[in-house]
């Protein structure tokens, strides 16, 4: 059985924070789909985020980012 696993980074504008940062990927993870969130202190514009294909879209995962109020885009 193969696992399809996709990932791409999403660039939001603000600065935040490293605690707004830890809570930002805790929501993000919480999507069901998701398999990882995370960002680097050295890139805390970054954040790498991992998810199952075939359960939701990486556009659908960018809304939950933007739901937070930032200005934010899928860069690859």
């Amino acid at each position: 059985m193969l696992n399809h696993i996709a990932d791409f980074v999403v660039h939001f504008d603000e600065s935040l924070a490293h605690e707004q940062i830890e809570r930002l990927e805790d929501s993000v993870r919480n999507h069901t789909c998701v398999v990882s969130a995370s960002s680097h202190a050295k890139t805390p514009h970054l954040m790498h985020i991992a998810y199952d294909p075939k359960c939701t879209h990486s556009r659908g995962i960018l809304d939950v980012v933007k739901g937070h109020g930032l200005h934010a885009a899928k860069v690859c």
